[in-house]
């Protein structure tokens, strides 16, 4: 069974940081494309970061240059720094597996002064 367990969030002022984690087990974490998504109060889901399994990212324009998508594939874990961190980052954020979809609970982030 695909497990996938976020942590990290919390609440933040703007300019802040925070860092993500997910916990994978399942599956064979080193030969799967990760992402991280999110869904902001009354919105769909959004794509914000992928990478490979060569380690190969990419990010959203709307995050790029202030977060940092990293794998550790000896800890079967998917991080995500976010620095300067704006209110519109609220959201709560899911990993989620390229192939299929599978995707945590989710971790709750909240920007506000």
């Amino acid at each position: 069974e695909v497990q996938l367990v976020e942590s990290g969030g919390g609440a933040v002022q703007p300019g802040g940081s925070l860092r993500l984690s997910c916990v994978a087990s399942g599956f064979t974490f080193r030969i799967s494309g990760m992402r991280w998504v999110r869904q902001a109060p009354g919105k769909g889901l959004e794509w914000v970061s992928s990478i490979s399994v060569g380690g190969s990212t990419t990010y959203a324009d709307s995050v790029k240059g202030r977060f940092t998508i990293s794998r550790d594939n000896a800890k079967n874990t998917l991080f995500l720094q976010m620095n300067s961190l704006k209110p519109e980052d609220t959201a709560v954020y899911y990993c989620t597996r390229v192939s299929d979809g599978s995707r945590g609970q989710g971790t709750q982030v909240t920007v506000s002064s």
